[in-house]
């Protein structure tokens, strides 16, 4: 998954000097999730996922490079079709008032509509494991907080 130039020679992505900027790679994101402690399965494609109270994470690297760390929360409660107008209305507001994350609505070939949040940040630069963490972090939590208000439109009648 990561260039192996960038791993001491146990291979821990998170070795080294802690202010080194080092790529974005799935070997360190993985690494930091794992060092706080947060369970998460790989998929074929790259991507990482992980399962919290409302929702599903997902930690994604996008971009020619694979520079751009983008953590996409999935609500775990399902909507209809119908509801959709309320739930742009839902993520109208909530992108209004509130910086991170971004929020969209997703309707699947099922037909069901689902809330998602999505966080974006470009390390094309590079990144610490520190600043990483933050990252992830922020974009955990920032997930959650919108999965439980998703959560609370749940028998309301009004997303």
């Amino acid at each position: 998954m990561g260039s192996p130039e960038f791993k001491d020679r146990t291979g821990d992505p998170l070795a080294g000097h802690p202010s080194t900027l080092r790529p974005l790679t799935g070997d360190l994101v993985a690494a930091v999730l794992a060092h706080r402690g947060h369970p998460v399965a790989g998929g074929a494609d790259g991507a990482l996922v992980g399962r919290w109270a409302d929702g599903h994470i997902w930690f994604l690297r996008a971009g020619d490079a694979g520079e751009l760390l983008q953590v996409r929360t999935v609500a775990a409660h399902a909507f209809a079709v119908e509801d959709v107008p309320r739930l742009h209305d839902f993520c109208n507001t909530w992108n209004r008032d509130r910086f991170w994350p971004k929020a969209f609505v997703h309707v699947d070939d099922a037909g069901r509509a689902r809330v998602c949040g999505e966080v974006i940040t470009d390390l094309e630069r590079g990144v610490t494991p520190h600043q990483l963490d933050r990252l992830l972090d922020r974009g955990i939590s920032a997930g959650c907080r919108l999965a439980a208000e998703v959560g609370r439109l749940v028998g309301t009648g009004r997303p």
